[in-house]
């Protein structure tokens, strides 16, 4: 169930309000217990959906958790934030003549319950291993790493280079998305695992790499908050952000309420967000809580949006105008060296190509105004080069990534990197997926076990 639009646009309180007992136990009841399940191949971190969903039809919730736990500490993440509708849901068989089950939402419910509850359960440690592994980043792949390697027996420290624990859980989601209360509360059980998160510690300066280094291992999860800008005319004018900017003062630094909180932002009036995907969809639905008109502009047409339907759909319910196959291609002065409109143009869309979006090509003639006194570009982004450039010997790929091979080995022995400095951006689960493989593999490192 879903807030009224017309409410939740004044505030940042969850939308999606989730399932209730009843609903929850219609809802597990429907899955048909596969022989095969491959809903669990859907899953970048493999959880037994079969067995968590069995767990939820006889009510036996808390087992439900405990099943999710094996291989995914960050439940009430995850059902919130996970692509389920193309990765465990767009696997399920009864998808093909109906609705797939809501593998999400139960997996959100049984966290929730838990936490409301009380006296949440922390899977246990093997023994000690006296093993020292250091975690760059608190993000989705940070925390992931950190959790399986904390749960295999070894000491582990996260460092963090801001003040708030999570990453993207924490900055980039807004909190209609992602309450920041169940962010703190998985961190919490992070660290009641044993790992020790020491935030305001930026590798290479208050952590000098040799200290780094003179761990036993150490895991790279610094994401991917470098943002990409398309380079136009007037891109310096100010009322101009990233997403990464827009979404960290407002989401991390409760630039909303200012001047109760310190850090500014620009209230505009008329905002125009260019991108097409879940970061793009955030900025628009946050600019529209901060009271603007707000158009979202993307090149492409609606069905190659790379955003989830439900945003879109929520974004959509809460007035926000999608501007498809158009372009920006110059910021207009307003005559005070700020931004006061964007110049773009239409675009034809031609053939599907192999990814199975279509090409895109300008209109002659097409160009037209928009007003705007604050634009937002999500582009996309890529990794921060700043800690890559202090390891030399670090082989990065074109795009500025880390190389990694499967297993999240990089050309630094000992060193291992997972989650979007590795892949660039992609989806939190994603990150995690590749987290937990290269935890495992430095586990295998440190043990003298065979890779193979």
């Amino acid at each position: 169930m879903d807030r009224d639009a017309t409410v939740r646009v004044a505030d940042f309180h969850e939308v999606d309000l989730g399932f209730t007992e009843a609903e929850i136990l219609i809802e597990a009841a429907r899955c048909i217990q596969c022989k095969t399940p491959k809903c669990v191949n859907g899953c970048p971190v493999g959880i037994d959906i079969p067995a968590f969903i069995h767990a939820c039809g006889v009510g036996e919730f808390r087992e439900a958790a405990r099943i999710i736990k094996k291989d995914n500490l960050l439940l009430a993440v995850c059902g919130r934030v996970c692509p389920q509708e193309t990765q465990c849901q767009g696997e399920c068989v009864l998808g093909i003549k109906d609705k797939p089950i809501s593998i999400g939402h139960l997996e959100r419910f049984v966290a929730d319950r838990e936490r409301k509850e009380g006296g949440i359960e922390t899977p246990m440690r093997l023994p000690a291993t006296g093993k020292r592994v250091a975690v760059v980043g608190s993000g989705p792949a940070g925390l992931s790493a950190a959790v399986e390697l904390a749960r295999l027996g070894h000491e582990v420290t996260v460092f963090e280079s801001l003040h708030e624990a999570g990453g993207v859980l924490r900055y980039g989601i807004p909190a209609f998305r992602l309450p920041k209360d169940i962010v703190q509360a998985e961190i919490e059980q992070v660290r009641k695992l044993g790992v020790e998160i020491k935030t305001n510690h930026v590798v290479g300066r208050s952590v000098p790499v040799a200290e780094l280094l003179g761990h036993d291992a150490v895991f790279l999860g610094t994401g991917a908050g470098l943002p990409y800008f398309m380079d136009l005319p007037g891109e310096n004018l100010c009322g101009i952000y990233s997403a990464n900017e827009f979404l960290t003062r407002v989401n991390l630094m409760g630039a909303d309420k200012f001047p109760e909180n310190d850090t500014p932002v620009k209230f505009g009036k008329k905002v125009v967000v260019i991108g097409g995907g879940n970061v793009a969809v955030d900025a628009a639905r946050v600019a529209c809580r901060m009271g603007a008109e707000v158009v979202l502009m993307y090149r492409r047409g609606e069905a190659d949006m790379p955003a989830r339907l439900d945003e879109v759909h929520h974004a959509k319910e809460e007035g926000i105008e999608f501007m498809c196959c158009t372009n920006p291609i110059k910021f207009i002065d307003g005559g005070n060296k700020a931004v006061a409109g964007v110049e773009a143009v239409r675009m034809e869309l031609g053939s599907p190509g192999d990814d199975g979006r279509c090409s895109f090509a300008p209109i002659a003639g097409s160009n037209f105004i928009l007003e705007a006194d604050v634009v937002v570009e999500a582009i996309g982004q890529g990794p921060n080069p700043l800690l890559l450039q202090m390891l030399p010997d670090l082989v990065r790929n074109k795009n500025g990534s880390v190389m990694a091979n499967g297993l999240g080995q990089t050309s630094v022995p000992k060193v291992y990197a997972g989650g979007d400095v590795a892949t660039g951006a992609a989806t939190v689960i994603l990150a995690m997926g590749t987290a937990k493989i290269a935890a495992r593999a430095i586990d295998k490192m440190l043990r003298g076990m065979s890779q193979i």
